[in-house]
């Protein structure tokens, strides 16, 4: 049986990378063979593919995903469709969301359009909980209606609605997923984990929006990873699933975690005015992985956040240095 082609985007972003690396790993089945198309931004960073560059399966473009001959002749070529690439810091999108309607929206319809003429198999569309906009309690499910704040969750919630129009529409096997906040190695230290991170380590201070008492659940990476992989393989076309992590935390109690972590005082923190349209909490409802596909996140947190700490503490080039 030949392997399974796969056509990633944005594989040299931290999810991404993280999903390539773990497919390519020493103990992942050999039934792959991945090309990844990044078009390098910022927040693209080529050494974070540097363990599988040498590796048979794995071939790299360089190419944005709006250009639609490169996309057209890359989507002929492969059998499946892992869709990262995306401009996603919702403090950005705020200053100026242009780039992001741009991506986010344009760049997945170029995918779509191409997956469709070339009858590509599964599209897995790798989306946020941030779609859904924020609740008081209790937490969304996927049939929820969405509900975007930022400029950014607008532009993902446009193209998680496009994706699934052209399961309706043509039938194409899209797969969403819609994820809460991820963490881990590799990401870009505009988040706030990798910021305040980076930061401490320098001996600066950090930033806290308003009261600090916006709460988040989060994910780890490894965890994410191992739930895009169960719904490509195992995930039901024209369907949404969300991913989420379990741990639920106010911007306060991460921060002193993550000051506990990195050996630093409170003395550390600047209060800063909040963020425009920050929403208050996210939460998602992960029935529907957990009985379809048998996920269930595995990292406890406290565990994730000191392998993140010691990562960074041991990878200062790459995050002074982030740009490819």
């Amino acid at each position: 049986m030949s392997a399974t082609s796969l056509l990633v985007t944005g594989g040299a972003g931290f999810i991404g990378s993280h999903y390539v690396r773990t497919l390519l790993g020493p103990h992942a089945a050999d039934d792959v063979t991945i090309t990844v198309l990044d078009k390098l931004t910022y927040a693209g960073h080529l050494g974070n593919l540097a363990a599988v560059a040498d590796d048979s399966r794995f071939t790299f473009v360089h190419g944005d995903i709006c250009d639609a001959p490169l996309v057209n002749e890359l989507a002929a070529a492969h059998d499946q469709i892992v869709h990262f690439a995306a401009e996603s810091h919702v403090d950005r999108s705020i200053a100026g969301a242009t780039d992001f309607l741009h991506t986010n929206v344009t760049g997945t319809h170029t995918l779509l359009d191409a997956a469709l003429r070339h009858g590509v198999g599964a599209f897995v569309h790798i989306s946020t909980d941030e779609v859904y906009g924020s609740i008081d309690q209790g937490s969304w499910p996927e049939t929820a209606p969405v509900s975007p704040s930022s400029p950014y969750s607008a532009t993902k919630a446009s193209s998680d609605l496009i994706a699934l129009a052209h399961h309706r529409t043509h039938g194409l096997d899209v797969r969403v997923t819609r994820c809460s906040n991820n963490y881990g190695p590799h990401q870009y230290p505009e988040k706030v984990i990798p910021l305040f991170i980076t930061a401490l380590l320098n001996g600066e201070p950090v930033p806290l929006y308003g009261d600090g008492g916006n709460v988040r659940d989060w994910l780890h990476i490894d965890d994410h990873v191992h739930g895009i992989e169960l719904v490509r393989r195992g995930g039901r076309a024209g369907e949404v699933y969300n991913i989420g992590g379990g741990t639920e935390l106010t911007n306060k109690e991460l921060t002193g975690l993550l000051l506990e972590a990195c050996g630093a005082d409170w003395d550390r923190v600047r209060h800063v005015p909040d963020r425009k349209g920050h929403d208050r909490r996210y939460s998602v409802d992960c029935t529907k992985i957990t009985e379809e596909l048998g996920y269930h996140p595995a990292k406890a947190f406290r565990t994730g956040l000191a392998q993140t700490v010691d990562w960074y503490r041991r990878n200062r080039t790459w995050w002074q240095t982030p740009a490819a």
